[in-house]
């Protein structure tokens, strides 16, 4: 199998009876942020079940405090092409129970998996890589799972025979020819699993599709089983075909703008800084309207941290917001923000928006 590596897009390659042909038009990997590099929220600290960390990486966790995930944990070295990782550490010995879970997961939009034709006749063969480096050695597992109806499954194992050592993994899955799978559509598809540990309620055979919403096989290594155990992960790609090709390392800002089409920040923690202009519409209403730098899946939400942080700067005074709304006609490509200052402003003036104290951010999310 080829050494995973940056390259070109003059060196994106397919085989069509033996013969290496250039394909530089295709989304070759269908996961994003699979080399860790962006990390819009600055995630570091527990995991929470659902919650997002790394861009477009979010956690599965029955119970609280099991295990924490942050970039580049540990400071070890990453692999050779790559600059980042995900890094989980256990945060106790636990004793998984029958309807426990654990893992990291990505979910891809039906945009991008609708050629794979699962769910049909036609359903195309696809093979899972990435870089594991664990404390632990073993057989470890994960699973793909069908977004939305949650009822198809395929357990997989792999092997990490090396603690604490870069080891490159693949495994290769016959396309699902049952079940149902979202088309092209922005919703979800299907759910990339990689398993910290799962009870006997989420597990299975390995190396088969079938009913059920499963996220390990059967006897893999459980991660939170022990305390202190380290689990880091990069260059996750999958593809369609039967083995594993050179990671396909799309341009930082390419990265970068398909994460923005799921979650986006104006402001990042960290940093005081302006975020817009503001209408004041009456004594106690201000509005801006704000766009995003790519169209996003669908219109988002607002993510914000609660608290004193943002404030609109009017005829040389400072006000704080209390709250923040959207609008209706906010949409996938811009957002109309209303916020409702401490204390009355004067109508018809324009004030700048800003987040204020360091530890605030603000952003909007229209993940899966």
């Amino acid at each position: 199998m080829a050494t995973y590596g940056q390259i070109n897009a003059e060196n994106i390659t397919s085989s069509t009876g033996g013969v290496i042909s250039p394909n530089i038009t295709s989304l070759r990997n269908r996961i994003i942020n699979g080399a860790m590099v962006i990390n819009q929220r600055g995630f570091s600290g527990t995991a929470v079940d659902g919650a997002y960390t790394l861009d477009r990486w979010w956690n599965g966790s029955a119970q609280t405090s099991k295990f924490t995930v942050s970039q580049n944990a540990g400071s070890v070295t990453p692999p050779v092409g790559f600059s980042n990782y995900l890094g989980v550490t256990s945060s106790s010995a636990y004793s998984v129970g029958a309807s426990d879970y654990f893992y990291v997961a990505q979910t891809i939009e039906g945009f991008n998996t609708a050629d794979l034709g699962w769910g049909t006749a036609n359903a195309k063969t696809v093979t899972l890589s990435a870089w594991i480096y664990s404390s632990l050695t073993g057989t470890f597992g994960g699973s793909i799972n069908n977004y939305g109806s949650y009822n198809r499954s395929y357990p997989f194992t792999y092997s990490i025979p090396v603690a604490n050592t870069w080891t490159q993994i693949s495994i290769t899955i016959a396309g699902d020819t049952t079940g149902t799978w979202t088309g092209a559509t922005n919703s979800g598809s299907l759910i990339i699993n990689f398993a910290l540990g799962a009870g006997s309620s989420f597990s299975g055979t390995a190396g088969t599709w079938g009913a059920g919403n499963l996220k390990s096989a059967t006897g893999a290594t459980s991660v939170v089983g022990t305390s202190g155990a380290t689990f880091y992960i990069t260059g996750v790609q999958l593809e369609v075909g039967a083995q594993a090709t050179s990671f396909d390392y799309r341009p930082y800002g390419t990265e970068l703008a398909l994460c923005y089409r799921y979650y986006y920040r104006f402001a990042q923690t960290g940093a005081s800084r302006a975020i817009g202009l503001m209408n004041i519409t009456a004594t106690n209403a201000a509005e801006s309207v704000l766009k995003m730098p790519v169209s996003m899946r669908t219109t988002p939400t607002l993510d914000y941290a609660s608290g004193s942080y943002y404030t609109i700067h009017t005829q040389s005074v400072f006000y704080n917001f209390s709250s923040f709304g959207l609008d209706g006609v906010s949409n996938s490509e811009q957002i109309l923000v209303y916020g409702t200052p401490s204390s009355p402003v004067t109508a018809g003036n324009i004030g700048t928006f800003y987040q204020s104290v360091s530890s605030g951010y603000f952003g909007v999310t229209a993940e899966l």
